[in-house]
């Protein structure tokens, strides 16, 4: 088991790989388990640990360029885990405590809401979406 520390947009994660069979790695991050299909899998059991955590990672890349382009204010998650409803469309007016999206953690259900008043100017995920903790799941203006 191969253990490596990244630092992505400021947030640590601990990522160990387990165990790779065929283009599918088994691994941890942060004590959250994951199944990662690779697109190429390595022939040499020494680089299987780099492109096992590129698919982890891939969501978290696009959650911040919405900010900017928007001028909003997100409404990040709390953890990683998976997308399972997104309760809003771009458009809709939403108030402070209202669900936006429904994010799965650790076998749980977690209810996303928004932290103020506003409208929603982007949507920043889609159900079945793997985030990361910070990521912008929907932008408010």
């Amino acid at each position: 088991m191969k253990q490596y520390k990244f630092k992505i947009n400021g947030n640590e994660y601990n990522v160990a790989v387990n165990s790779v069979s065929g283009n599918i790695a088994d691994v941890t991050v942060n004590g959250t388990s994951y199944q990662v299909e690779m697109e190429n899998a390595p022939a040499a059991p020494v680089q299987q640990a780099a492109p096992a955590v590129a698919p982890v990672s891939a969501p978290q890349p696009a959650a911040p360029a919405a900010k900017p382009a928007t001028g909003g204010k997100a409404v990040t998650s709390p953890l990683p885990g998976v997308i399972i409803a997104v309760k809003v469309n771009v458009g809709d007016a939403v108030k402070a405590g209202q669900v936006v999206a429904i994010l799965e953690a650790m076998k749980m259900e977690n209810e996303i809401q928004a932290e103020s008043d506003g409208t929603v100017t982007a949507v920043n995920v889609a159900k079945g979406d793997s985030v990361l903790e910070g990521a912008a799941i929907v932008t408010i203006g």
